[in-house]
């Protein structure tokens, strides 16, 4: 059983690329999806690992190696040669999509939802002591609700090639506020989008949001160059999808007590909110240095590191503790 939980917004920077290990399609390496909604997600054990890396490359060698007793080990859990030891006191949720990015004829782009990635969105911050205040709304088929009229054109949103009847709501400006003061990291690099997105959310019905999320993400073509010649390999054309950049997804993080057995060591177990804490806030290591925790922290997740892509704001929320 968890003691504390705090959500995470996962906000993307590059397209990303957390592939799904089975291609059923004409595209090579397609990314990971729910299975009864189809919307693109993150699953939690590639978030972990990805986390893990990020503080395990900040340790001193003699850390990373065989210290089972190093802080790293007491949240995450040891590694693979000693993982029957005890488990890690860190749990991350799969992350699930908020806010899908969609070509706009107006304002270059949208921030697109649909009531259900909404309400899915409120569930996960009630579960984590989070009330977000969101008026439910509702659209009809083949109409659209803006936050504001920015991305309208007269009575009409123009989205890739579909056209929707569509009208401001204030009930989702409420929406795109509270997103746009608490989905997105502090700082002045994300203040262009944290007003981009108070202004340009946009509701469209779950089967339209569907089709963007299925069939608006950015597949590219690779080719594998051999070595010798400086030509392509033949067969070495294929196709990778990602998640497109400025996609916004939430993910709740979760801690027990610290897990390892009795007598591992003199200080007692750490608490369930001590583990979050030194998470998101990072510790010292030793009199030179500290790892620098996961809030607003920049990270790679997913394939194609080399290339660029994977890159990911991360913001968390107060948790149980959150003011209200």
């Amino acid at each position: 059983m968890f003691q504390a939980k705090r959500p995470l917004f996962i906000y993307c920077l590059s397209p990303v690329h957390m592939g799904a290990g089975t291609a059923l399609g004409v595209i090579d390496n397609p990314i990971q999806r729910e299975r009864h909604t189809g919307h693109p997600m993150m699953a939690g054990s590639g978030l972990k690992g990805a986390i893990r890396h990020h503080v395990w490359s900040q340790l001193p060698e003699a850390q990373r190696r065989n210290d089972a007793g190093s802080m790293l080990h007491r949240i995450f859990g040891p590694d693979s040669g000693n993982a029957d030891d005890h488990a890690g006191a860190l749990s991350f949720g799969d992350a699930q999509l908020v806010c899908f990015p969609v070509r706009c004829l107006k304002r270059s782009f949208v921030y697109a939802t649909s009531a259900t990635a909404l309400a899915r969105a409120r569930r996960a911050l009630a579960a984590a002591g989070v009330k977000a205040e969101w008026p439910e709304v509702a659209v009809g088929e083949g109409a659209a609700l803006a936050a504001t009229d920015a991305a309208l054109s007269g009575e009409k949103l123009l989205l890739e090639a579909f056209e929707y009847n569509a009208k401001p709501n204030n009930d989702l400006a409420k929406t795109a506020g509270w997103l746009a003061d608490n989905a997105l990291p502090a700082g002045d690099g994300y203040g262009y989008f944290r007003d981009k997105l108070k202004s340009d959310l946009v509701l469209l019905p779950d089967e339209d949001f569907n089709h963007f999320v299925r069939h608006a993400t950015v597949v590219e073509p690779h080719v594998r160059i051999d070595d010798v010649s400086g030509t392509a390999d033949d067969g070495g054309l294929f196709y990778t999808e990602n998640l497109p950049p400025e996609s916004l997804l939430l993910s709740l993080v979760m801690a027990t007590v610290e897990r390892r057995k009795k007598g591992a060591n003199g200080n007692g177990p750490m608490s369930a909110e001590e583990v979050l804490a030194k998470a998101v806030d990072g510790w010292e290591v030793d009199e030179e240095g500290t790892v620098e925790g996961l809030r607003d922290a920049l990270l790679q997740v997913g394939g194609d590191a080399t290339t660029g892509r994977g890159l990911v704001a991360f913001h968390f929320m107060g948790g149980e503790s959150h003011d209200q």
